[in-house]
């Protein structure tokens, strides 16, 4: 049974009712207590197919209308990006890799962008 109640937990806590309510309210109760369990998985179903809705858009939106990435910024013969002191300059040993997503610039060795989550590498 659900929520680990035994058959004589359900007539323990129906004779309590009766005692509680009497017969003549009991009814009423139950009918009661059905339709707020019916409302209860309506507005569970509507928040549910809501949100899946709202994902979905969401989706299409971000596919339709999204702008393509930034090109990674120009550097200098030497690697250097403008402006950039010789110690952040990449080293010519370790290339430089940026997120197709959102044009940050991401460790070589990363799987997924620390700006955007995107995944980089297959």
């Amino acid at each position: 049974m659900p929520f680990g109640l035994q058959p004589w937990h359900l007539i323990a806590i129906l004779v309590v009712a009766l005692v509680i309510f009497g017969p003549s309210r009991l009814p009423q109760l139950g009918r009661s207590i059905g339709k707020l369990m019916r409302e209860l998985r309506q507005g569970a179903k509507e928040m549910g197919g809501g949100i899946k809705e709202g994902m979905v858009g969401m989706d299409e939106a971000d596919r339709a209308g999204a702008p393509p990435p930034p090109p990674p910024p120009a550097g200098s013969a030497q690697g250097a990006t403008p402006g950039a002191t010789p110690s952040q300059a990449p080293s010519p040993a370790e290339p430089v890799e940026y997120c197709t997503n959102c044009g940050v610039k991401v460790p070589p060795a990363a799987r997924f962008c620390g700006s955007c989550g995107a995944k980089l590498k297959d």
